[in-house]
């Protein structure tokens, strides 16, 4: 598979996640620190009930998921992901942390993902995906099926790259193609799908445009 081309099923995005992040799994956070913006801002926006349960949708390093374990110490917390790589990075990390006992992980793709065969559980307080939709290719599935597996009063928290709507065009194509070669893609379409998802399962949508288009950010929060 070429770089710059997206998976066509789970097996080759598996393989092709863990050939990407196999090495660049151990420096993976530090490099994306300065350019992956409002992920911690929308961990501390979780307003997670206590007791609460917490789901990242392709929780990579599990970075984000110490950060919010730190944040919200009552909630129970899991995350998945597609990749052995970065799993094996996560374990590793959370042992560091402590936090082995506190965070349950599981192999599993975004597009068929089921909270109730991966961690016993029938429904989720919250779910995010941190940068996750512009690197999965079910990506519309990975939504819809975050929004069918949250709890009542439950919401959908999302970040990603957004289409840089009032930055220079040259910004956008140099750092677009950056991002391609990590088959990373940002999602043009994500508003639309994203109020076609509300819409379908009654929930009430909040969408920013953060940065001049830099990022998105998106809540669904069900009724």
């Amino acid at each position: 598979m070429s770089s710059g081309a997206e998976a066509e099923n789970p097996s080759d995005q598996k393989r092709l996640m863990d050939a990407t992040y196999g090495l660049h799994r151990h420096f993976y956070d530090l490099t994306r620190k300065f350019y992956l913006l409002g992920r911690d801002t929308m961990i501390r926006e979780l307003d997670v009930p206590r007791g609460g349960s917490v789901l990242e949708v392709g929780c990579g390093t599990a970075r984000n998921l110490i950060v919010a374990a730190k944040h919200w110490p009552d909630a129970r917390f899991y995350g998945f992901d597609i990749s052995d790589a970065m799993l094996t990075q996560a374990r590793s990390s959370l042992g560091r942390k402590g936090l082995e006992n506190k965070v349950t992980l599981a192999q599993a793709d975004a597009g068929t993902f089921d909270v109730s065969s991966l961690f016993g559980l029938d429904k989720v307080d919250r779910i995010f995906m941190s940068y996750t939709i512009s690197m999965i290719p079910p990506w519309q599935e990975a939504i819809e099926r975050a929004a069918a597996q949250l709890a009542p009063g439950g919401s959908l928290h999302i970040v990603d790259f957004g289409q840089y709507e009032r930055l220079p065009k040259l910004a956008k194509k140099l750092h677009y193609k950056s991002l391609n070669d990590f088959h990373v893609y940002p999602r043009r379409e994500l508003p639309a799908v994203l109020k076609r998802v509300a819409e379908q399962h009654d929930m009430a949508m909040d969408f920013r445009s953060l940065w001049r288009g830099y990022t998105w950010r998106a809540t669904l929060t069900k009724g």
